[in-house]
């Protein structure tokens, strides 16, 4: 198995570095040649074309539609990003053991508990750079999106288990605390991490804003949004599945894992691989005068949990044997709320990674 984890991932560094490289490329290439244009007084020669990335510079940054929604869902993915890497950290050092799986469970909820601050300050901060003013309705929905998305979730399965006379239903008062913990402790934190972030100086960007939106030309085929969210996902995904086949038969098979140092080194490439694949769809995007970039840089990350829960469908059918179909629609539930925090985790940081990729290249152009 070991000897398997290596190849696993030697191959997801081999998709870094491809990746690198194209990126390497990009950077060193094409955008050196691009501000050596810039720079020259009349660098428009004829027969001659223009780069097309400069010429958004004044709708760029502008805000981009359904913003809260934006801001909510990249604070949640803060939170629980924060969260999975400090759960990493403790079971690679031997505070978690991996015979009691309830440990795990457990030392993850208390995580995203009290990193409800992070995703306050995180959403509230990015909310008040698009411009926004209701930083209390956006901390409530910071606070109640995913945390009731999952709840709400585990709630239904719960109630067919019940139906079932089954021992393994959750009591009742296990999931009042639940909802204590919820709000009780998380939501607070949230709204303090959320007033603290508003108060802040929202994010400075090197260009100004234009007040009429540039009219985006026809795009060619190969830079269509729902092409690029879909290829954008597969590299992602591709350089963490074998890891993912051992994560899903130590959860659904009752097996034990153990090799945490592994998983924190495919957690790790798995991010880098997303902001990758991401600054490198959006840098195509904006040679093509597409100047909106907000949405897709945390879709084109974020896509892979549409294959992670594919292909979890895809163990299901392969690798167990479900007799009823209430243990069907617990496997599905679960496996949805796996992506769902995967998607967020995922989409955050490619986003991340965009944002700090464009600051860079329009703080490095002279803007007339």
């Amino acid at each position: 198995d070991a000897q398997v984890h290596w190849f696993s991932i030697l191959n997801s560094f081999m998709i870094v570095v491809f990746l690198s490289g194209l990126i390497a490329m990009i950077m060193i290439r094409t955008l050196r040649k691009d501000f050596q244009r810039y720079e020259q007084q009349d660098y428009l020669e004829e027969g001659q074309e223009e780069t097309g990335w400069k010429l958004v510079h004044g709708d760029v940054f502008r805000p981009p539609p359904m913003a809260g929604w934006l801001s909510v869902f990249i604070g949640t993915g803060f939170q629980l990003t924060f969260s999975v890497i400090f759960l990493m950290i403790f079971a690679c050092f031997g505070f978690l053991s991996p015979a009691n799986r309830g440990a795990l469970m457990q030392a993850m909820l208390f995580l995203f508990v009290f990193m409800g601050m992070i995703g306050g300050y995180t959403s509230a901060r990015l909310f008040r750079t698009f411009k926004g003013n209701r930083w209390k309705s956006n901390s409530m929905w910071t606070a109640m999106l995913f945390p009731g998305f999952t709840f709400s979730i585990f709630f239904v399965l719960n109630l067919f288990v019940w139906g079932q006379k089954s021992s393994g239903a959750v009591p009742f008062g296990t999931l009042v605390a639940l909802l204590l913990m919820w709000t009780g402790i998380s939501a607070p934190l949230v709204f303090l991490g959320s007033y603290f972030g508003f108060r802040k100086a929202p994010f400075e960007f090197p260009t100004r804003t234009n007040q009429i939106p540039r009219q985006v030309p026809e795009q060619p085929w190969f830079v269509n949004a729902y092409l690029n969210i879909l290829v954008g996902g597969i590299l992602p995904f591709g350089a963490v599945f074998v890891e993912v086949f051992y994560v899903l038969s130590s959860i659904w098979l009752h097996q034990f894992y153990y090799l945490f140092g592994f998983l924190f080194l495919v957690l790790v490439i798995l991010l880098l691989t997303c902001a990758e694949i991401t600054v490198v769809m959006c840098y195509f995007q904006l040679c093509c005068e597409d100047y909106n970039w907000w949405w897709r840089s945390f879709f084109t990350s974020g896509c892979c949990s549409l294959y992670l829960f594919v292909y979890s469908l895809y163990y299901a059918s392969a690798k167990l044997q479900m007799a009823r179909a209430v243990a069907f629609m617990m496997y599905c539930g679960y496996m949805l709320v796996v992506s769902s925090a995967f998607f967020l985790i995922t989409g955050s940081f490619g986003f991340l990674a965009c944002m700090i990729f464009i600051r860079q290249i329009y703080a490095a152009i002279k803007i007339d």
